[in-house]
């Protein structure tokens, strides 16, 4: 029998996976930063990209100006992120050239 565990507060998803990759089920270990966005495609295998928006200031002009940022993260079986999915995504060790997040909460459509 799997161990599940909690990651940073969140709680295991009702499904279970044997992904090794899974913060919940599987060996990942997860630290740092926490993200929450929208997935904004999910077409590679258990990759989806996250648009992180933020807001940065310029000082010249004393302004606000809209910025997003662009994540790929790890979408393990279990969670299942879709377009159009707000996710919450904690950095983890580097599991590719471009990934080192993986998703860990997902709440349905944006």
């Amino acid at each position: 029998m799997k161990v599940e565990r909690t990651v940073l507060g969140v709680k295991p998803p009702g499904e279970s996976c044997s992904d090794p990759r899974c913060p919940f089920h599987g060996t990942l270990s997860v630290r740092g930063r926490v993200l929450e966005g929208t997935v904004i495609s999910d077409r590679r295998a258990k990759t989806v990209t996250v648009e992180i928006p933020r807001v940065h200031r310029v000082r010249k002009y004393e302004r606000f100006e809209k910025r997003t940022s662009k994540l790929h993260a790890h979408n393990p079986p279990c969670i299942n992120a879709r377009v159009g999915d707000r996710v919450r995504i904690a950095e983890c060790r580097r599991l590719s050239k471009t990934k080192s997040f993986v998703v860990i909460q997902r709440e349905k459509g944006a």
